[in-house]
């Protein structure tokens, strides 16, 4: 069977249970993805399970569901890896299955080109318009870096389930990040420069002073024109107002988020010490207008006002305009936020147990598929080899956790890893193949 014809069909099962079925992805088609020229998979409602050794391909598997669901992969930044070698490029078909009615979606992978997708076989402009379409949750042992890795892991994780709740902050995050590109390019071309230098011994502009008064101090020491400041104000402008939205969407999930992790924290690890997530800016400001920074000490969250934070960050912007074109990099906007995790009175990232760490990303990722299941319903839940990082108590209380989805995809290296309570259809992965067990 072809991956598009496999697409058309319809599956020729459901699990008859009082929470599922509404919305859940009844076929997986590749073609040229990963290690697979081709595979199909008809799914159902409940659990399926992936068995196969390790380097088999079940990761491949999910992170192809994945892919459908938010147009990146959670193992690599970009999409070369994800094409089979020697192929020139990489298609995911997916049918998602909601009440009766499927919906289609198609993603051609192209390596150093666009992608392109379509929708009930219509190709849409951006491919960003088929977000929203299949939503997920996914589990994998890469989950520890959302409390031992990098802010930048962890603002990710905000910025993913932001675009999975509402669609339309795809387009929010891309124009930050187009200003943000620009903006950095700019500060690069004026490092170095002598006025430039001369406005780093001189503090800047400070507050109060205006544009006009710091263009000419500008011109005075060399600036071509007196009009690299006009320039960057214009950019200062954008990102003030791109970054104030990304900001107060992310501090009003972060609101959302704290109580669901917190219950999920103590359900998963079992013991009363406390989860608490805070989000942090980069820098704050004191009354004699001198920055410093956020991530010391424990600041206050600020509210999540678009035109407040807006005003905020063009102030921060002012104060360090100077040290910002002599290093040539934007050291002030929401790529550099944190969001701050705490597991009783000290901050996760270098002081939780190993432990502590997994019950902290499980309940991360456990409140996030409770958020988006209060808006709707429930995303796909996917468990990449994750019982197998687990202890027992840990291993049995998320199982029976993730039990109650709509769908859950779980891959293993062997069937004894995954819980009784988790038992469902199975699949076998070996050899470039995956088989439902049976023989169906």
């Amino acid at each position: 069977m072809t991956g598009e014809s496999a697409a058309r069909a319809r599956p020729s099962a459901v699990v008859p249970a009082s929470n599922l079925g509404d919305v859940y992805l009844s076929r997986l088609a590749l073609t040229d993805f990963r290690s697979y020229a081709a595979v199909d998979l008809r799914l159902d409602p409940g659990v399926s399970t992936l068995i196969g050794a390790n380097g088999e391909g079940k990761t491949n598997v999910v992170e192809a569901v994945g892919y459908l669901a938010t147009l990146s992969s959670h193992r690599v930044a970009s999409d070369a890896p994800l094409v089979r070698h020697g192929a020139e490029r990489a298609i995911l078909r997916g049918v998602v299955t909601s009440s009766g009615r499927d919906n289609l979606v198609e993603i051609e992978i192209n390596p150093g080109r666009a992608n392109r997708a379509r929708l009930n076989r219509t190709p849409v402009p951006r491919p960003r318009q088929v977000l929203g379409v299949l939503r997920t949750v996914l589990f994998a042992p890469e989950d520890l870096s959302l409390v031992k890795g990098d802010p930048e892991q962890r603002r990710r994780y905000l910025d993913d389930l932001l675009v999975a709740k509402a669609p339309r902050y795809a387009g929010v995050r891309a124009d930050y990040e187009r200003v943000l590109r620009q903006r950095t390019a700019l500060l690069k071309s004026l490092r170095g420069r002598p006025w430039a230098r001369a406005a780093r011994s001189a503090a800047g502009p400070l507050p109060g002073s205006t544009d006009g008064e710091f263009a000419a101090e500008q011109a005075s020491h060399g600036a071509p024109g007196g009009s690299a400041a006009g320039t960057l104000d214009v950019w200062d402008e954008h990102l003030a107002r791109a970054g104030a939205e990304l900001l107060a969407a992310r501090i009003g999930l972060t609101r959302a988020l704290r109580p669901l992790a917190a219950q999920a924290y103590s359900t998963v690890s079992g013991d009363s010490t406390g989860l608490s997530i805070g989000y942090r800016q980069s820098f704050s400001s004191n009354s004699h207008g001198q920055l410093s920074s956020g991530l010391i000490g424990s600041p206050p969250e600020p509210e999540p006002d678009a035109e407040k934070l807006a005003a905020g960050l063009r102030e921060a912007l002012a104060l360090a305009r100077a040290e910002e074109i002599d290093r040539g990099v934007c050291l002030i906007g929401p790529h550099r936020d944190e969001l701050d995790l705490r597991i009783g009175d000290l901050p996760g990232r270098g002081y939780a147990s190993h432990g502590e760490s997994w019950s902290a990303a499980l309940a991360l990722r456990l409140a996030a598929f409770e958020l988006l299941r209060q808006g709707g319903d429930d995303p796909v839940l996917l468990l990449d080899d994750v019982f197998a990082e687990l202890d027992t108590g840990r291993r049995e209380r998320l199982a029976t956790l993730a039990s109650g989805a709509e769908q859950v995809i779980v891959t293993a290296a062997v069937a004894q890893d995954v819980p009784p309570v988790l038992a469902g259809t199975r699949f076998e992965v070996a050899e470039g193949k995956v088989t439902r067990a049976g023989g169906s």
